[in-house]
């Protein structure tokens, strides 16, 4: 999976193909002074700042016609403290750069999201989470943060350091300032063994609750149009490590789950009538499997169609009557889906504005392949989400304004008194924060 696509005339597109901007300029600091320094000339010729990593959110959170700031030269891990069991990395870092040398050092992250293109400061400053029945997001794993604020200062937040900040600064959206280092807990790597096997759609919600009862880790994919699911549990394993072999996980993770889908998807967008018989053709095509493997090997996928998504996370014990909800919505519309649904879950955490604060919740996440109108299935299933008091993950299409979020996030304004004071000139603002946090 590449980054996003930027230099072409100036402009900067995200992953997904659908967010585009021109920024005055660009800006790729080498040090945390020199990105100070680039925050202070940007209020100086009175242009908007705004960081960007590897454009995986499919929102215009990003986006500026200011000064584009790109982490790429602050990576790599700054400390590793086995006293105390934290990691401080640098904030440009990708998550895959991450896992891997955690691993080498024999440490982990405890939890993980399914793909790890993005840097750290973009996947939690906008919420980016894998599935877990007591473990959260990844933002939830911050012990402590970086951050340049407005007027070029540099703030240390934790705990018992600016807590304020620290407890919205951990999904900031960007509004807060620029993050340029994390620290995570981390842990002694450990082994999971997933199990992955069909499911029907019936069955698994049915079951959904003791389902997520019995495991750490569990979530699973509908195909719409049909009653199928393929559903993953990952529990930790006192081993052996017996992994995927490399030829099978080749012809089911790469051949299948990428290449023939994506021919699939093609074909789908080419000719939609044949999108519900493809569904069921796919439903079929991965078998049950299980394999045991360190966290990022098991929780980590690639993911090489391009699509365009929405998720929102709903209290958990909203998620089947939602999900029943959204399947009689595609059968009724006459809409054709060829991507499947994804839903997972997360424990209530304490951080201000994640999507998970102070409930259990659960993700259910809409895809369409990329190229594809997405707008009426997104608006439709926008609108199931919402009657639940749903969340939209700030990374993903949706369009939710500040007075909505005003009544689903108890503590939501809390984080905008503090941008008052972090950010009282707007230097952060775009036209995305402008609407979900206000002027």
């Amino acid at each position: 999976m590449s980054t996003a696509a930027s230099a072409k005339n100036g402009t900067w597109r995200n992953w997904g193909g659908n967010v585009a901007a021109r920024p005055a300029r660009e800006v790729t600091p080498a040090s945390v002074d020199e990105l100070a320094a680039a925050v202070r000339k940007a209020a100086e010729d009175g242009l908007k700042v705004k960081a960007v990593g590897t454009g995986h959110s499919f929102t215009s959170i990003a986006a500026t016609d200011g000064v584009l700031i790109r982490p790429q030269l602050l990576t790599g891990i700054r400390d590793i403290d086995r006293d105390a069991m934290t990691v401080t990395v640098e904030a440009g870092t990708p998550l895959k750069r991450l896992n891997v040398a955690l691993a080498r050092e024999g440490l982990s992250l405890t939890n993980m999201g399914d793909i790890m293109e993005q840097t750290v400061s973009g996947a939690t400053s906008t919420g980016t989470h894998g599935t877990g029945r007591e473990s959260g997001s990844i933002a939830a794993q911050i012990k402590g943060l970086e951050l340049v604020t407005a007027d070029g200062s540099v703030l240390s937040c934790s705990e018992k350091e600016n807590p304020e900040v620290f407890a919205a600064a951990r999904i900031g959206l960007g509004a807060l300032g620029v993050v340029t280092a994390l620290t995570f807990t981390v842990e002694p790597i450990f082994l999971l063994t997933a199990r992955e096997e069909p499911m029907s759609f019936d069955k698994v919600t049915s079951a959904f609750d003791e389902l997520w009862a019995e495991n750490e880790h569990f979530e699973f994919y509908w195909f719409p149009h049909t009653g199928s699911t393929n559903t993953k549990r990952n529990n930790r394993s006192a081993g052996p490590e017996k992994p995927v072999p490399q030829i099978q996980g080749w012809i089911e993770d790469e051949f299948l789950s990428n290449g023939v889908f994506q021919v699939a998807q093609w074909v789908g967008r080419a000719a939609p009538g044949t999108i519900p018989s493809i569904a069921r053709i796919s439903s079929k095509a991965l078998s049950a499997r299980t394999y045991t493997d360190i966290p990022y090997k098991v929780f980590t996928s690639p993911r090489r169609v391009r699509f365009v998504e929405m998720e929102y996370a709903v209290p958990r014990e909203a998620v089947v009557e939602t999900l029943r909800e959204l399947r009689t919505m595609v059968e009724r519309s006459g809409l054709k889906v060829s991507f499947p649904v994804e839903v997972r879950t997360a424990p209530a955490d304490d951080i201000t504005l994640s999507t998970a604060s102070g409930r259990d919740s659960a993700y259910i996440a809409v895809h369409m392949v990329k190229g594809t109108p997405y707008q009426a299935y997104f608006t439709a299933a926008e609108r199931i989400f919402t009657a639940h008091e749903g969340r939209p993950h700030w990374g993903k299409v949706h369009t939710r304004d500040a007075e909505y979020f005003a009544g689903v996030y108890p503590r939501f304004g809390e984080f905008t008194a503090l941008r008052d004071r972090l950010d009282p000139d707007r230097r952060f603002q775009n036209d995305y924060l402008r609407r979900v946090l206000g002027a």
